[in-house]
């Protein structure tokens, strides 16, 4: 290259470009060419400048063992000056500067610069007024970051607190999102309930980013203004945080708490990556300006405006859901507690344990935390931290509970014996099954003169009526049907060994309850229209066909399919359970969080206090359990469950009734059923009370009277919800009218939309329950009493000698109206829990339960 051209070259390629032609000519006469290798050191760290180095070909790049100064670790690109400071000021060279690839360099040797130097003072004053220029240019840079510093500084997020914790499913999928997101620069919108530290998740996100040098802060949406000026700035004006921020990341806390305002102008941001600054009134809008910040959303529930403008969206699961990671969290509170404090390190109980892990901390991470910290300061420097200590951890489904089983350690030990109810009903009930059935086709054929007759219906169904309230559906437990189920189940498999049908499930959770109501229908029918109460071997043929129905079943299908879904009395015990003041329920955290064989509801080996067992026979988890429905009270999980989850709680009556019921359609025609057979129990009485004609010893009469009994009670009902739908209807139009409203559904202040037929019709359980009580009354108190002479009149001998004991009249009297007027009372109070709504809205349905409740005082206590 020509000595014209080299000037021309160092004018326009490099910083000597300020420089007079003159004083470029003469470094060009004493430039020499050289080529380095690469991978070769041109300058050493701290030593003297050989040479001015300027690079017309390849790269370089610089290393410095100064951590403090991470700026002096740069590269160099065609055209870089090096050295010349070094020179001029006679300094120490601060770096080595290391060949990347191979580099053809134009280097002036140290004793000739100087000289030239010398003879041009014009190197030195460019060179002077060059760092001039490059000093103002760094105090700008410097006056910009300490305004930039004291504008972000409130905002601020210095570090993240901690990682996600915990080994859950939830917790691995969390942090693969959280890394997904921190990959790229897409916004987030991260939601979930409260207490769950999302803007620590956005911190994780934010610091492991490439960007994570940049500023990170948090603005809470409540506070912004609504014109939207401090995060956008004003046209002309004071800068906002967007501008401040540059690359960082901005995490606008608590979206659902924006401004109206400012959702466009926020939705634009996420979906353009430009704002448009504010402008003065009467001013026209700026021109957008782009936005490299990254935007982060945090929230308590997802913003559809907001979701479909994001990049990512992470749900963080509440902490009820990952009670496999409450022991890991636990031990990470406690750890950072006493490192703060000096203290030692508490060991938590296993029984401490499993009671966080049965609450569902509706406060999340936050709650527990909090409660981790009280319960050491409670414990005063004690080794372990007890049950006792974490007292406020109980869930809402767990309130006004009490564990009987914790209470009475003996009622456990009864539950998980043999005793219960495999003894009971392979040693007692099978054989007296057989003989009772015997005894009604051998015996005397009327309830007077058989003891069994009067057993069945004098005892067993008040009693068992009775029952209902406080144990529910315990009669299942010991139930002859099933019992002679499972024999003919066992017997079968053994002589023809074979693997059972599983069940099917969605047509049996169809059809099942119709098949129900259906067999019901018949077996009423059947027992007024051939007096069953007062025919011995028509109840044995009632018996046995039921019977029947659970063996048959039982040897198609495995464990108890005909009581979970098809036996009639099942499901009227499983109706009336509904209104049972005890339940049997497990810990759901305790299931999720240790539990991983599942043996109560499958069945399986020993394992640790748990007992080998089939399994439920109704294939019912029991924490899943929803109402006492499906749970037959024979205690398989209680004798199968390791982790001691398992209770039988005090609550209540009926209170999932009006919380987590889920109502049935096939239920409801069982319930209005069983309101009919009250009536068709007393359709003499019914006759006379109507003044009716019928000779019911003609069987199409009394068949078309019986009908018409059963169906009408639901009939009733279901007009006094057509009225208190029509009252809904009259009152929003005459409100309308007032308002001058031409829309009917317009809401109003008094009355509110009435919930559905199946979901009201619950409220007549107590009715229902407590009219057919009355009904049996008058058999158990007037005829129970009558047993030992009746049993020995069935044995033919006479017992007239013997003692009864029979309530009188009037007692009897007095305990049926007591019994009617409490379920009408208990009707009213379940339907106003149901329905949440005030009295006059359920007028007309208050209005049948009084009505029904006083025909039925008519027919059975007077």
């Amino acid at each position: 290259m020509t000595s014209p051209e080299t000037v021309t070259w160092l004018q326009e390629r490099t910083t000597l470009g300020i420089l007079s032609p003159e004083v470029l000519n003469a470094i060009a006469q004493v430039i020499e060419e050289q080529v380095v290798p690469a991978e070769t050191d041109l300058v050493s760290e701290g030593t003297p400048s050989e040479a001015l180095y300027i690079l017309v070909e390849g790269q370089l790049e610089s290393n410095s063992t100064n951590e403090t100064n991470p700026a002096l670790a740069c590269g160099f690109l065609p055209g870089a000056v090096i050295e010349l400071k070094e020179l001029l000021l006679d300094e120490l060279t601060p770096f080595t500067i290391t060949t990347v690839t191979e580099c053809h360099l134009w280097v002036v040797p140290a004793a000739k610069f100087r000289e030239l130097a010398t003879q041009y003072p014009e190197i030195a004053q460019a060179f002077s007024r060059q760092l001039a220029q490059e000093l103002a240019q760094v105090t700008s840079a410097l006056g910009y970051e300490q305004e930039r510093t004291v504008a972000l500084r409130p905002y601020l997020v210095t570090k993240a607190q901690r990682g996600i914790i915990g080994t859950s499913r939830y917790a691995v999928r969390l942090r693969e999102q959280i890394r997904e997101a921190a990959a790229d620069r897409k916004s987030v919108d991260i939601f979930g309930e409260p207490g769950l530290e999302k803007d620590n998740i956005a911190a994780l996100i934010h610091f492991g980013s490439p960007k994570r040098r940049q500023p990170i802060i948090k603005v809470n949406c409540g506070i912004l203004q609504t014109s939207g000026a401090d995060l956008f700035g004003r046209a002309g004006g004071k800068p906002g945080l967007l501008e401040w921020l540059g690359e960082g990341t901005l995490v606008l806390n608590n979206i659902q708490e924006l401004p109206e305002e400012l959702l466009p102008p926020v939705t634009q941001l996420l979906k353009t990556g430009t704002y448009t600054p504010v402008a003065r009134s009467g001013e026209p809008a700026p021109e957008p300006h782009p936005s490299k910040a990254r935007i982060l959303i945090v929230s308590e529930k997802t913003q559809p405006t907001i979701e479909r403008s994001v990049g990512h969206v992470i749900k963080v699961p509440p902490l009820r859901v990952r009670k496999t990671d409450v022991q890991a969290q636990v031990e990470y509170y406690t750890s950072l507690y006493i490192r703060a404090r000096g203290v030692p390190k508490p060991h938590i109980t296993p029984e401490a344990l499993r009671r966080l892990q049965s609450y569902d901390f509706p406060g999340n991470l936050k709650e527990l935390k909090n409660l981790v910290e009280r319960a050491i300061v409670q414990a005063e420097g004690a080794n372990e931290l007890t049950e006792e200590i974490f007292w406020p951890a109980e869930t809402k489904k767990k309130r006004f509970r009490v564990n009987l089983l914790n209470a009475y350690p003996r009622l456990r030990q009864f539950l998980r014996s043999p005793w219960w109810p495999d003894r009971i009903n392979y040693g007692f009930t099978a054989t007296a099954f057989a003989i009772i059935v015997a005894v009604l086709f051998i015996g005397p054929q009327t309830r007077d003169r058989n003891f069994v007759l009067n057993f069945f219906w004098a005892w067993w169904w008040p009693f068992f009526l009775f029952l209902f309230p406080f144990l529910g559906r315990i009669w299942c437990s010991v139930c002859p049907f099933m019992i002679y189920g499972e024999i003919t189940q066992k017997l079968s498999l053994w002589l023809w060994p074979r693997k059972l049908k599983r069940w099917p499930r969605q047509e049996a959770e169809k059809w099942g309850g119709w098949f129900m109501f259906g067999l019901f229908s018949l077996i009423f029918l059947w027992e007024e229209l051939w007096h069953l109460e007062n025919t011995a071997y028509l109840s044995a043929c009632l018996l046995l066909l039921i019977t029947a129905g659970a063996m048959i079943f039982s040897a198609l299908f495995e464990r108890r399919f005909w009581c979970r879904y098809l036996c009639p009395i099942g499901g009227m015990n499983g109706l009336f359970a509904k209104l049972s003041m005890t339940e049997l329920r497990a810990q759901q955290g305790i299931c999720s969080a240790s539990c991983t064989t599942y043996q109560c509801y499958k069945g399986g080996p020993q394992k640790g206090e748990g007992m080998e067992t089939n399994g439920c026979p109704l294939y019912s988890h029991p924490a899943q359990l929803e109402d006492n429905r499906d749970c037959v009270l024979c205690m398989t999980c209680l004798k199968a469950c390791p982790h001691r989850s398992v209770e039988f709680n005090l609550r209540p009556p009926g209170i999932e009734l009006w919380t987590t019921h889920v109502p049935r359609s096939y239920e409801v025609a069982l319930l209005y059923l069983l309101l009919g057979g009250i009536y068709l129990h007393r359709l003499p009485e019914l006759q006379s009370w109507l003044g009716l004609q019928l000779d019911l010893t003609q069987f199409w009469q009394h068949f078309g009277l019986s009908l018409l009994v059963l169906i009408i009670p639901a009939i009733f009902t279901f007009a006094a919800y057509k009225l208190i739908q029509m009252s809904y209807w009259l009152a929003n139009y005459i409100e309308a009218a007032k308002s001058k409203i031409q829309n009917p559904k317009s809401k109003i202040q008094n009355w509110m939309k009435p919930r559905s037929f199946v979901e009201l019709a619950y409220g007549y359980l107590p009715l229902v329950l407590g009219g057919n009580l009355a009904h049996y009354l008058r058999l158990g108190l007037g005829e129970g009493g009558r047993i030992l002479p009746v049993t020995f009149a069935t044995l033919g001998l006479s017992g007239e000698q013997l003692p009864i004991l029979v309530a009188h009249p009037a007692v009897i009297a007095f305990l049926q109206g007591a019994t009617i007027i409490f379920s009408v009372l208990m009707t009213m109070l379940l339907t106003q829990k149901i329905a949440k709504q005030p009295v006059r809205s359920l007028l007309w349905q208050h209005l049948a339960a009084i009505a029904l409740g006083v025909s039925m005082w008519a027919i059975i206590v007077f």
